[in-house]
């Protein structure tokens, strides 16, 4: 790596880089272990779920997106997983993580949000959906109700990036600077 490189790297990790207040720079987010529904996993059109363990999160560079389980959540960070998506980013050195918080839905609306997540999974099947029956990525984490966070860890599992709520277009090339830079 060019020292060049490096000096820019640094920079920009030394930078005034947004960070939820429940979330520590260059350090995993909280444990957490989610064991009702879980991750889901596709085999041919069929849809099992797994048990999810927040030390998975290692291994590649991550953009976490754990929101409720609501159509206005989901709309709130739109436009930075619009930019992951025409980024087209390396499959084999990053990851998109999105947890659905079915807790957090509106009443009624349990089995809509479960359908939705496994039709995103069928959709985009090399993504990682966890969908969180109880809210247990939400109460480790400390989230805000009815919003959505972005994290971008590195391959370590580390906090690069984070916050909760919805993201300025500033704030989104930051995050898509800091995860162009991880890779």
């Amino acid at each position: 790596m060019r020292f060049s490189h490096l000096l820019s790297l640094a920079a920009l990790f030394c930078s005034s880089i947004t960070f939820a207040h429940n979330f520590a720079a260059n350090s995993p987010v909280a444990s957490v272990v989610v064991k009702d529904k879980g991750e889901l996993i596709l085999s041919g059109d069929k849809i099992t779920y797994s048990t999810w363990d927040s030390s998975s999160l290692t291994g590649k560079v991550r953009v976490i997106q754990a929101i409720a389980g609501r159509s206005s959540a989901k709309e709130l960070n739109a436009p930075m997983i619009e930019a992951i998506k025409a980024a087209d980013l390396p499959k084999d050195k990053y990851q998109t993580t999105t947890i659905i918080n079915k807790d957090d839905a509106i009443w009624g609306t349990g089995g809509f949000v479960t359908s939705s997540a496994e039709d995103s999974k069928r959709e985009f099947s090399w993504s990682s959906i966890v969908l969180d029956a109880e809210g247990s990525v939400a109460k480790a984490w400390q989230l805000k109700k009815k919003s959505s966070a972005i994290i971008v860890l590195d391959q370590q599992g580390n906090v690069r990036f984070a916050k909760d709520g919805e993201l300025t277009q500033t704030e989104i090339a930051q995050a898509m600077e800091i995860i162009n830079a991880l890779l």
